[in-house]
């Protein structure tokens, strides 16, 4: 099959305007930059040499980001049937529907779990044997959950309802509301990291932070009937414990503090570093809570803007001060 090129254009014959020449001078100058091309491969190869950079060569292939989009697609399907992809599902085409659903992603989701666990296995030098067997095994653990994840994010679903009163129905939240999107691939990263499958669940949870601008931890114990009402700018660290019926507003942090460094230099990295919230907890936007000993009681109410590095005992309000406001007026 032939196939075109583009050529630089040269002048026309007769032409004899003073820029006549202005094609051939471009595609002389091009020339001369593309001349640099080998000169930087050549370096960046060189940088690939330096043991402080870091590159992936040699060693086995990593989960691949778009099938992680693919996956988190499957999942709602399953989880909120006829919202997502065919929407023209009925009881008699429902069988077939979730049984095609099904089997694509536990062959999407075996192989993305497969190559996760022989990655950690590369990592730590250890012989991998069964990676593809404990792969397709965990991928079948988390398909047996699914029934009970439906039933824990239908709660979720009207705990928004409840909470937000700009919501109509109950379509609305889960076909539009970021928050349902970022707390529902919370919930399915929660259960791969309770399997103990490396690195898959946080790239779920990244995936989404980048699609809503919420960030939570698939390492977060959140519980039931949770809601975050807007949800931009909400960060849920990951030894975070968060009880029942909790609401949070945009702009929530719920952190750790700087931290320590033991004897050998090395950070204090599975220690509890971020707060618990107890049951019925209701935090409004800005507020920024801190560190692993920082318990809010339950039935709490955190004020906007309030930072936040110890307890505070159930059924407190914690707000701040009303500021002073100083106006002027025009002229």
């Amino acid at each position: 099959m032939s196939q075109s090129i583009e050529t630089c254009p040269g002048p026309e014959p007769g032409d004899d305007h003073p820029h006549a020449e202005r094609g051939g001078d471009s595609c002389r100058q091009g020339s001369l930059f593309r001349a640099e091309l080998p000169g930087i491969v050549a370096g960046l190869l060189e940088s690939c040499r330096d043991p402080e950079t870091f590159h992936h060569l040699n060693l086995v292939g990593l989960p691949s980001r778009e099938v992680v989009v693919q996956l988190l697609e499957g999942c709602n399907r399953i989880l909120f049937p006829g919202y997502f992809g065919d929407q023209d599902l009925d009881e008699t085409s429902l069988p077939y529907r979730l049984g095609l659903e099904v089997n694509r992603l536990f062959e999407r989701l075996s192989q993305q779990i497969t190559l996760s666990i022989r990655h950690e296995c590369r990592r730590y030098q250890n012989i991998c044997t069964q990676c593809l067997e404990r792969g397709q095994q965990e991928a079948v653990t988390l398909l047996k959950k699914m029934p009970g994840l439906r039933r824990l994010l239908a709660d979720d679903v009207r705990a928004a309802y409840a909470g937000d009163p700009a919501a109509k129905t109950y379509d609305e939240i889960i076909f539009s509301y970021p928050s349902l999107a970022a707390i529902t691939a919370y919930r399915i990263a929660h259960e791969l990291v309770l399997q103990e499958i490396p690195l898959l669940p946080r790239m779920i949870s990244e995936q989404t932070h980048s699609h809503t601008g919420i960030d939570i931890h698939p390492g977060a114990r959140i519980g039931r009937h949770f809601f975050i009402d807007h949800g931009t700018g909400v960060v849920i660290g990951e030894t975070t414990i968060i009880g029942d019926r909790v609401r949070l507003y945009q702009g929530v942090t719920l952190g750790a503090l700087s931290l320590r460094m033991d004897q050998e230099g090395d950070l204090l990295r599975h220690s509890k570093r971020h707060p618990t919230i107890e049951d019925g907890v209701t935090i409004y936007a800005g507020a920024t809570i801190l560190g692993g000993d920082t318990i809010i009681g339950a039935g709490s109410v955190i004020g906007g803007n309030v930072w936040l590095t110890r307890s505070v005992p159930p059924g407190t309000t914690v707000m701040i001060e009303t500021p002073h406001l100083r106006y002027r007026e025009s002229g």
